[in-house]
C-alpha cells in the first residue's frame, strides 16, 4: 500500500491532459516525433522501474529505523550525479559539486541526529534486507531521473507541459497496476478492511491519509518532471533533497517539536547548497544570452 499511494494519484492529471495540448509545429523543419509504439514501450519501462523503486523504498522504510533510512536515502543525490555524468553529459563545476556535497551532508546530518527508533527493534536479517533495499532504491531513483532527462532530450525532443504530463501519467498508471496486482498476490488486500477499521483516528481519516498522500505525491512529481525537462535531473534531485531539512522546521510549528542546533545547521547547509546550484544556473544563462547576442551582432559587424 505504501508503494501504491506513491503513484496512484495520477487520475488528477486527466483534466490537465485535456486542457494542455502539444503545440503545433509551424516551422519548415518539424521535429521528428517518436512512434506510438516507442512511446508505449517507454511508458511501460518507466512504469515498471517506478513500481520497483517505490516497493524497494517501502521495504527499506519497513525494516530500518527512520534515521538510518533517511541517511541511506540521501545517497540518491551522489548516485544521480554519477548517472548524470554518464547518461546526460552533465558538466560539473565547482558550484555544482559544492551543491551536491553540501545538500547531501545536510540530509545525512539530519538523519544522524534523528531520535527515532533504534536498530535494536529490528532483527539482523530484516535490517540487512532494509539496508540493501534502500541502497538499491536510491540508485534506481537516481537512474530513473537521469533516464527521464535523456528521454526528454533524445526521444520526445519536447519540453511542453503536455509531454511532461504524459511522461508522468502513463508510467504512474503502469506502476499503480503493478501495485494492485501485488496487493492481491501478497494477500494484503484482504486485510485492508481490518487495518482501516483499526486505525486510531477512524476510517475517514485512514482514507483521507491515503488519498491526500497520493495526490501530494503526484503534485510533487509534476514539479520534479518540469525541472527535469527545463533544467536537469540533478537540479530536480537537489530541490527534492532540499525539502528534507525543512521537515523538522515545519514540525516545530505544527507539532511543537524542539528546534536544536543540528536542525538549524542542516537547514542552512541545504539552503547554501541550493543557492550554489541556482547561482551556477544564473551564470550559465548569462553566458548563453551573451553568446546568442554575439551571434546576432556578428553579421552586422562583418
Amino acid at each position: 500500500m505504501a508503494a501504491f499511494v506513491q503513484s496512484s494519484g495520477f487520475p488528477i492529471l486527466i483534466p490537465l491532459l485535456f486542457f494542455f495540448k502539444s503545440p503545433k509545429k509551424t516551422g519548415s523543419s518539424p521535429i521528428e516525433k517518436p512512434s506510438k509504439f516507442t512511446l508505449y514501450m517507454i511508458y511501460i519501462a518507466f512504469g515498471l522501474l517506478l513500481a520497483g523503486d517505490n516497493l524497494l523504498y517501502s521495504y527499506g522504510m519497513l525494516f530500518l529505523p527512520v534515521s538510518t533510512f533517511s541517511l541511506i536515502s540521501a545517497s540518491q543525490l551522489p548516485f544521480n550525479a554519477l548517472f548524470s555524468l554518464v547518461l546526460n553529459a552533465q558538466k560539473f563545476t565547482a558550484l555544482i559539486l559544492n551543491s551536491v556535497v553540501v545538500v547531501t551532508i545536510s540530509a545525512a546530518l539530519l538523519a544522524v541526529n534523528s531520535e527515532s527508533e533504534t536498530s535494536e527493534e529490528f532483527s539482523g536479517g530484516k535490517y540487512a534486507i532494509g539496508f540493501i533495499c534502500t541502497v538499491a532504491a536510491s540508485s534506481a531513483y537516481a537512474l530513473y531521473l537521469s533516464l527521464l532527462e535523456l528521454t526528454f532530450k533524445k526521444v520526445t525532443k519536447s519540453e511542453s507541459f503536455d509531454t511532461v504530463l504524459k511522461m508522468l501519467f502513463y508510467p504512474s498508471f503502469v506502476a499503480s497496476c503493478c501495485c494492485v496486482v501485488g496487493l492481491y498476490v501478497s494477500g494484503e488486500m484482504s486485510i485492508l478492511t481490518a487495518e482501516m477499521n483499526g486505525f486510531s483516528k477512524g476510517e475517514i481519516s485512514y482514507l483521507m491519509t491515503l488519498i491526500w498522500t497520493a495526490i501530494l505525491w503526484t503534485i510533487g512529481w509534476i514539479g520534479m518532471m518540469g525541472l527535469i525537462s527545463e533544467v536537469s535531473s540533478l537540479f530536480s534531485n537537489v530541490i527534492g533533497t532540499l525539502g528534507l531539512p525543512t521537515v523538522p522546521v515545519l514540525a516545530v510549528f505544527f507539532f511543537h517539536d524542539k528546534m536544536d542546533g543540528v536542525k538549524i545547521i542542516s537547514l542552512l547547509l541545504a539552503v547554501w547548497g541550493f543557492l550554489s546550484y541556482v547561482y551556477q544556473n544564473y551564470l550559465d544563462d548569462s553566458k548563453d544570452k551573451s553568446t546568442k547576442a554575439d551571434d546576432i551582432e556578428a553579421p552586422i559587424t562583418h
